[in-house]
């Protein structure tokens, strides 16, 4: 018959367009296929019954991801009246089997996950008999595998979905069902970030990815939104940003409803993460509207929670002249509790738990905490799979009710039990990003902590240390863990080395490199993920204790800055003991340092005239002055003429140190955390050999070739085209000291991607943190990479932070621009210096005094 031939056409073409999330094209497809149908001869002829059936029931979806489910299920009811045209037999069972799956995927679609098992595993029953005497179509039978795991994680039944996926994947080998068989794993993947394996759900995800890229590109923005959603929960709240806003778009122009409704939640929580309440208010309730108009209760109410997130944070920031809670944030209490019920009802146990903690935090800000203490006895215990970010607020709530009930004991032990918590979370994460970004989900209960001993009747030093050490730079407590080897990376590794050095020469030429930008910024992110999932970071070592760290220190004063409330202070340890010093105001030292850092930027240049340089050092050196007055001369009583190992903080990790007018000449080292110091102090690693690079485009005597090589005869020296990646890695395997003469350049939100400019492309801090053993010292002679771009838990990341955390015991790196020839002049002296015997703290600032506002170079590590 001509019409089921046309019409039978135009379905399969409808039915690859919903599978491939291209909704609209489908809807139009479908349509035309009842239109072809109408026209047929005897449409009461079974084969028309049938096809009409099949596309009425495809067509329910199509339209449910475009409307509503009310429009969906009027369609499956019209399919379902058709079916009384069929005489009884295997066509209309698998007809009714198919009909039901879709109603059942429907009610998922709505929220309504109890009642669409039931009719899933009805659907399953005639399905399945229908399989089993040939009738059956195994594509159906996988469908309803894949959306009763999904009934199952919207449920958090995590067991009872991987079952069903597992059942679904055997059955998708079986009859080679490739697109199915995608999504059984993506959501594999899924239950993966539901029990907080982020490195496990990224591994699927990114396999996901590579599929769909081949079979399935319009799935690529649901498999963004899912990753978003990890990544989210491993802290990494930039790259999550970019991959709902790259998704979203898609997700409109598909107009998949469910989905774009649920990735402007996505993103809300990312706003959130931020600080951004007014974009993650606006987001969240542009989401409710979308699943109010699509009649899912559910979402919306999970919608509506993300934006009370948005109205708690502003509630809680924000205050009358007098302290008062605004006047507009009374309802908000009763708001949550209302909110709390109405998710508790829909079965949403972890997003009422939440609700309910907003509602406490709400009350102990008015001071209401008989009613703040009933509302925390009513959040239940969290489950396996409630959100880390759930559990840490929870102990927060805690840890603030007992604050104000003025039990600063059980508060500091609820902020202690939180952190040790989120440590077991850290220390299952792959790649350094993910632990540094992890950080961000106790930042709350560790500023809390550190305010609390700092506002003590009786501030202790002691605990303040140790405080400092469990919140801070935990990124380099870990020791980092053999390279695996993977094809993989390497391949793509060098794809991306030549695409941003063929950018680089298109640019140089004066032509655009827009489109070679584009592919090496996806070759970064496919580099950068696969670290994400392949291992843990490495073996997580104890936070030191001031026991561990007096004695190693052998005479020297370790400084420890930390800031609370706008307050700077210092725990100075010296000997045995340990002092605090309150040093004035945060904002005003974090502004210095920056004045500091941008004279030095504009000293940089070799060919600056003398007049100009004579105006800016000027200008440093009342920055540097007003630094040394507020930071340094207070603590000169406890610190004497000591050496020192100073810990920064914030805005205090651009600080060039030697530049400071009482620090000139002084020996100095600088490290992330006391934890991180004792680990490269006591590390040991075998003597080996000296390298000396030396990268393109650089001016006067910056690579030193006759003055190092004759400190250092015995020298690997790699310059010009030697001084290949490759050879400059096989070098620094196993070397002693590396010196590194090449231009930089820092990746704010990446930190192994920050690279060096060798002759043949950028040298990655990935690659080097992935040698099996990396040099004992490196310097880094013509670049600012020391560590300078910070993130929550004063993460201090970057270049030479990378290295630090691999397993480098010291870099030497400037927190500035630097010239060639100054920075080649003061490179000459320190080699010269460590070669006499000194330390490389001593040989550095020996070195740096002679100028010092235009050698900004540091001593990063163990010194």
């Amino acid at each position: 018959m001509p019409a089921v031939r046309r019409a039978g056409a135009l379905y399969r073409r409808g039915r690859k367009a919903v599978y491939a999330y291209t909704f609209a094209r489908a809807r139009a497809l479908l349509g035309d296929a009842l239109t072809v149908l109408d026209t047929a001869q005897v449409p009461t002829a079974p084969e028309v019954v049938e096809l009409r059936v099949r596309v009425l029931v495809t067509l329910a979806y199509a339209e449910t991801e475009g409307a509503t489910i009310t429009q969906g299920i009027a369609r499956l009811s019209d399919a379902d009246a058709l079916l009384n045209q069929l005489p009884d037999g295997p066509l209309r069972a698998e007809l009714a089997g198919l009909s039901l799956e879709q109603r059942g995927f429907l009610h998922i679609r709505a929220g309504d996950h109890d009642h669409a098992l039931d009719l899933l595993s009805e659907a399953a029953e005639r399905l399945r008999a229908g399989l089993a005497d040939g009738a059956g179509d195994p594509y159906v039978l996988a469908s309803l595998y894949l959306n009763r795991s999904l009934a199952q994680i919207e449920r958090a039944h995590t067991a009872a979905a991987i079952e069903e996926l597992d059942t679904c994947i055997e059955l998708c080998e079986r009859y080679g069902l490739h697109d199915i068989a995608i999504k059984a794993r993506h959501n594999r993947g899924y239950v993966a970030h539901m029990t907080g394996d982020v490195p496990t759900a990224l591994r699927y995800f990114a396999e996901t990815s590579r599929d769909c890229a081949a079979r399935a590109p319009g799935m690529l923005p649901v498999v963004q939104l899912d990753q978003a959603r990890a990544l989210l929960a491993g802290g990494l709240v930039d790259e999550a940003a970019r991959h709902l806003d790259d998704a979203l778009p898609r997700l409109r122009r598909q107009r998949v409803g469910q989905d774009a409704a649920e990735a402007e939640i996505a993103r809300a929580a990312a706003a959130l993460l931020h600080g951004d309440a007014a974009q993650a208010r606006r987001r969240a309730r542009r989401s409710e509207r979308m699943f109010t108009r699509r009649g899912n209760v559910r979402w919306a109410a999970v919608a509506a929670l993300a934006a009370l997130r948005a109205d708690t944070l502003d509630a809680l920031e924000g205050k009358n002249a007098n302290g008062s809670p605004r006047r507009g944030d009374a309802a908000l209490p009763a708001t949550a509790v209302a909110l709390a019920e109405q998710l508790r009802g829909l079965a949403l146990e972890d997003e009422a738990a939440l609700a309910l903690m907003l509602a406490v935090r709400l009350e102990i800000r008015r001071g209401n905490l008989d009613t703040a203490g009933k509302l925390l006895d009513q959040v239940p215990a969290p489950r396996v799979t409630t959100p880390v970010d759930h559990r840490m607020l929870l102990r927060l709530c805690r840890a603030e009710l007992a604050v104000a009930e003025r039990d600063v004991r059980a508060a500091l032990a609820q902020a202690r039990a939180g952190l040790s918590e989120l440590g077991h979370t850290r220390d299952r994460m792959g790649g350094l990003e993910l632990v540094c970004g992890t950080a961000v989900h106790g930042r709350h209960l560790g500023e809390l902590a550190v305010r609390l001993v700092l506002e003590g009747p009786r501030p202790d030093a002691r605990r303040l240390f140790g405080w400092l050490e469990r919140t801070r730079a935990q990124v380099y407590r870990y020791e980092p863990m053999p390279d695996i080897a993977d094809p993989r990376v390497a391949e793509k590794a060098a794809e991306l080395r030549l695409a941003k050095r063929t950018a680089q020469l298109v640019r140089l030429a004066g032509r655009s490199a827009e489109k070679l930008e584009k592919q090496t910024a996806a070759l970064e992110r496919e580099v950068e993920r696969q670290g994400w999932y392949a291992s843990p970071w490495g073996r997580p070592r104890p936070v030191a204790t001031l026991e561990a760290v007096s004695p190693a220190l052998d005479g020297r004063v370790l400084v420890s800055f930390a800031t609370s409330e706008d307050q700077v202070v210092a725990v100075v340890v010296c000997g045995t003991g340990a002092r605090m010093v309150r040093l004035g105001s945060a904002s005003a030292a974090a502004e210095l340092a920056a004045r500091l850092h941008a004279d030095l930027d504009v000293l940089a240049p070799d060919t600056l005239p003398p007049p100009v340089v004579d105006v800016v050092k000027a200008s440093a050196a009342r920055s540097a002055g007003g630094l040394d007055k507020q930071l340094i001369q207070p603590l000169l009583s406890l610190i004497g003429d000591s050496e020192l190992v100073i810990v920064p903080t914030g805005a205090l990790y651009a600080v060039p140190w030697g530049s400071l007018p009482s620090l000139w000449g002084r020996p100095l080292v600088v490290a992330p955390s006391a934890t991180a110091w004792l680990s490269a102090a006591t590390g040991s690693s075998p003597k080996g050999r000296t390298v000396l690079a030396r990268g393109p485009m650089l001016t006067g005597l910056v690579a030193e070739d006759g003055p190092l090589r004759e400190v250092y005869p015995d020298a690997v020296a790699l310059d010009k085209e030697n001084a290949t990646v490759a050879s400059v890695l096989d070098a620094l395997d196993g070397a002693e000291l590396a010196h590194i003469a090449a231009h930089g350049e820092h990746e704010p939100t990446n930190a192994l991607f920050s690279r060096l400019e060798l002759a043949d492309g950028p040298l990655f801090a990935y690659e080097v943190a992935r040698l099996r053993q990396p040099p004992r010292q490196v310097v880094l002679a013509a670049c600012e990479l020391a560590l300078n771009y910070v993130r929550p838990g004063d993460e201090a990341l970057g270049y030479a932070g990378a290295l630090l955390a691999s397993g480098v015991r010291t870099v030497v790196a400037a927190t500035s621009r630097v010239g060639d020839e100054a920075a080649a002049t003061a490179m000459v002296t320190y080699h010269q210096l460590l070669t006499a015997g000194l330390t490389p703290a001593k040989a550095l600032a020996k070195s740096i005094a002679e100028d010092p506002y235009r050698r900004p170079f540091i001593c990063l590590g163990a010194g």
